[in-house]
């Protein structure tokens, strides 16, 4: 009889260690397992999260994440590289840490976190990430900021720090100034005493807009047939941001001064960079590509870590809003991809997994 009691309670032993080491949390993802339009693609599926860490190891609840044009283009199988299939949706968003191994150091449960894995999408409710994937986020910060600080003010951030040495009093022209990136690039510029030469597209409601970006801070906003016209007053830029390519590019590259950069991180016209042989042997114009991943992927997590800290600053003194944005909850996705996919939207959709 003890004999069998012995082995009733080894059972018993063996069925709770099992039940622990099997221990999984369910939740949902949006996934897609072929490339093409993510109003039809894309679908919510059942998403199983181990809650077994390794020790560097790092279980997070996503909280927000932003609907953003790469994260459409990477669905459509237009963007610069190419998901392994199936694939979850999303690259930027916000966390917050709900367990972590027994080996991480600097995180805790309830820090809020910025995932930076670059084949890893963030449209879910749980995932694993090792510690030195995820960037601590000052939990103080509006949830809205914090949700689209990694792409777009970091992009508007690194263009003008690392290209061309800006100073007080610079000038910096864009096409796509109401763009997420360059309503970044308005108020990070603003924050550094730099001006901004800001090329938005004719629309119906084109006067409102350019109130709007005044109001961040911007120097001068011009449609792109008044372009030629201002520079009789100021100075050509020495930098150029192009998001948008074929002529709009080409416009950027005729004001600019004489040995100026034009760096280009988008191409929202889907037309190819033009670029005349003028610009090039008599203007001595250098033109270069910028892309967040390879810039990530090539700096330490220190340098990653003390960006976004800096960026941080800059939003807690009330100098970097997020876009105009609206959240949309994560069982609306279709709503939030089909809104953000609409022409002269300047809205940006943030899905909510709280």
């Amino acid at each position: 009889m003890a004999y069998l009691s012995g082995v009733s309670l080894t059972l018993r032993h063996i069925s709770k260690t099992f039940r622990i080491s099997t221990s999984s949390l369910s939740s949902y993802a949006l996934q897609y397992k072929e490339l093409g339009d993510p109003s039809t693609v894309l679908e919510k599926v059942q998403h199983e999260v181990s809650e077994n860490l390794q020790s560097n190891e790092i279980l997070i609840k996503m909280l927000a994440s932003p609907v953003n044009p790469a994260d459409i283009n990477m669905i459509q199988g237009k963007y610069g590289k190419k998901p392994k299939l199936p694939a979850i949706g999303g690259y930027e968003g916000v966390a917050k840490v709900v367990k972590v191994g027994s080996s991480v150091k600097n995180l805790q449960v309830g820090s809020w976190v910025i995932p930076v894995a670059d084949n890893d999408g963030i449209w879910k409710y749980y995932g694993i990430y090792p510690e030195d994937l995820l960037i601590k986020v000052d939990e103080t910060l509006p949830l809205s900021s914090a949700a689209t600080l990694w792409v777009n003010p970091s992009t508007a951030y690194r263009m003008l720090k690392d290209f061309v040495d800006l100073k007080e009093g610079s000038t910096v022209i864009q096409n796509g100034a109401n763009s997420a990136v360059g309503q970044a690039v308005i108020q990070i510029a603003k924050h550094f005493k730099i001006n901004t030469i800001n090329v938005i597209r004719d629309r119906p409601n084109v006067e409102s807009l350019k109130s709007y970006l005044a109001d961040l801070g911007a120097t001068h906003i011009v449609v792109e047939n008044e372009l030629r016209d201002i520079f009789k007053s100021i100075p050509k830029p020495a930098l150029g941001l192009n998001c948008v390519g074929g002529k709009s590019a080409a416009e950027l590259i005729r004001h600019m001064a004489d040995g100026g950069t034009l760096v280009t991180y988008g191409a929202m016209s889907k037309q190819p960079l033009m670029m005349n042989s003028g610009s090039l042997i008599f203007n001595d114009i250098i033109s270069r590509g910028f892309w967040m991943t390879k810039w990530k992927n090539t700096h330490s997590k220190e340098e990653v870590q003390q960006m976004i800290h800096e960026l941080t600053s800059i939003v807690k003194k009330g100098q970097l809003k997020p876009p105009t944005h609206r959240f949309v909850k994560f069982d609306n996705f279709k709503e939030a991809i089909a809104k953000a996919m609409e022409p002269f939207v300047t809205e940006k959709q943030i899905l909510s997994m709280e």
